[in-house]
């Protein structure tokens, strides 16, 4: 069981409900006996320096109370240590959280996890961008029409939650044109026009948009989606099906296996985990057993082996 944990809180996660979640939070882990160090900031910025700064001194576990995005900022704060990081899922999608079987908007449940359950170590996802600075993620990074909703999405204030995604996705859509790619997997070399490449660590982004569904953080390989060039009609047919996870019998679709994957495009820039990211060209490599997830041990692809023991 942790017994000292860095708390960061997103208020405005979840439509604005992340601030009584993370009340509650904060409530029941002190309940549990745990020692809260406040990590959260005014800014992100303010709550990454925060929580680095609690990571050095010493803690036994990062609690995240937001979605998606602050998982990413999470990501970037813990991989590739041996600081576990508790998710207490607050967000609109919160697509990591049901990935990995975690609550949702049940901080009762989550904290529970956190106090009392097991570490499961997954694969996450480091990219190198042009200017060599280097980024993790968690769950899935686009670089296409996605990472274009996405930067608009980031830049509308109203309205809010995942309507704000779906308008932006209908502003896209008329204006949106095939992006010649080179895609590298594994060395080999792919030249195309897509609408689409998704990097997957896990198989859904963007609040249940299934993009790679047979995706698995523990098997130190990425799926990588390509969807080739098709109209803007038949675009706006096959992407309904991606909440189902039906676009992969799309025959401009593909999904393909590899641990190392490069991106170039010009002019395009990248989301990871809902986030805007960085421009290409990217190299991204997956990191195997990088990240550790306070969750609960469960049936499924995952060996009995890939679990840490309990928190002491």
């Amino acid at each position: 069981m942790p017994r000292r944990v860095a708390l960061i809180i997103n208020p405005a996660a979840g439509r604005g409900t992340g601030r009584a979640m993370g009340e509650e939070t904060r409530g029941r882990l002190r309940a549990n006996g745990l020692e809260v160090v406040e990590a959260s900031g005014r800014t992100w910025a303010e709550s990454e320096e925060h929580a680095t700064a609690a990571i050095r001194a010493g803690v036994d576990a990062l609690v995240l109370v937001g979605g998606d995005g602050l998982v990413h900022l999470g990501a970037n704060l813990v991989a590739g240590s041996e600081t576990p990081m508790g998710v207490v899922a607050a967000g609109t999608g919160n697509d990591f959280a049901r990935n990995l079987g975690l609550p949702v908007r049940d901080p009762a449940r989550a904290v529970d996890l956190i106090t009392r359950g097991a570490v499961r170590t997954i694969d996450a996802g480091r990219a190198t961008g042009p200017n060599g600075e280097v980024k993790w993620f968690a769950g899935v990074l686009g670089a296409g029409f996605d990472a274009v909703v996405t930067a608009r999405a980031a830049r509308m204030r109203w309205p809010r939650g995942q309507m704000r995604y779906n308008l932006a996705i209908l502003r896209e859509l008329p204006v949106f044109k095939p992006i010649p790619y080179v895609v590298e997997l594994d060395g080999r070399r792919i030249e195309t026009s897509a609408m689409l490449v998704a990097v997957a660590n896990t198989s859904s982004f963007g609040g249940g948009m299934i993009v790679c569904p047979d995706a698995d953080p523990t098997d130190g390989l990425f799926d990588v989606l390509l969807v080739r060039a098709i109209s803007v009609p038949a675009f706006l047919r096959v992407f309904p099906s991606v909440y189902a996870g039906a676009h992969v019998s799309h025959p401009a679709v593909e999904i393909h296996r590899a641990a190392r994957v490069r991106l170039e495009a010009r002019s395009i820039r990248s989301q990871a985990d809902g986030e805007p990211f960085t421009e290409l060209p990217l190299d991204i490599e997956v990191v195997p057993r990088s990240l550790r997830v306070l969750t609960r041990p469960t049936a499924g692809r995952m060996d009995s082996d890939e679990f840490d023991t309990r928190l002491r």
